[in-house]
């Protein structure tokens, strides 16, 4: 039996600035773009690898949970503690250049971390966090 990662869901507030990030400033294919109501659930992947997306989704989607916790969730995703996103590249000094150039909210510049990766850090249009890690 085999499992893979097929996709993930990252939390969007403005889908035309998440959808400007990731398929704009990452480079990533638009896979999918569904919407309903005044709702949208935007699926992108990195090119050459067509199994693996995310879906950028409405945080306000599930019927289930409450004014409150809608407004708890619209929160923590605005101070990036409620979903986040690890991503790798061949070229992280290139990538950070060019997130840097397009105003995206920097966190940490590229560093080498102690436990032995080199990274950076910065926040989606919605506040997500978006870690970049140097492939290889």
């Amino acid at each position: 039996m085999t499992i893979t990662i097929h996709a993930s869901f990252l939390p969007h507030t403005d889908a035309e600035a998440s959808l400007a990030f990731f398929r704009d400033v990452l480079g990533f294919e638009v896979r999918l773009d569904v919407g309903y109501g005044d709702m949208r659930w935007i699926t992108v992947g990195p090119p050459g690898q067509p199994d693996t997306s995310i879906v950028l989704t409405p945080p306000a989607a599930d019927p289930s949970i409450s004014d409150a916790e809608r407004a708890v969730i619209v929160d923590m995703i605005a101070k990036g503690t409620y979903a986040s996103l690890l991503l790798a590249t061949d070229d992280l000094d290139a990538t950070f250049e060019k997130i840097e150039a397009s105003n995206a909210d920097i966190v940490q510049e590229p560093m080498e971390q102690q436990w032995g990766t080199r990274d950076c850090a910065v926040r989606d249009p919605a506040g997500n966090m978006v870690r970049i890690q140097q492939a290889g």
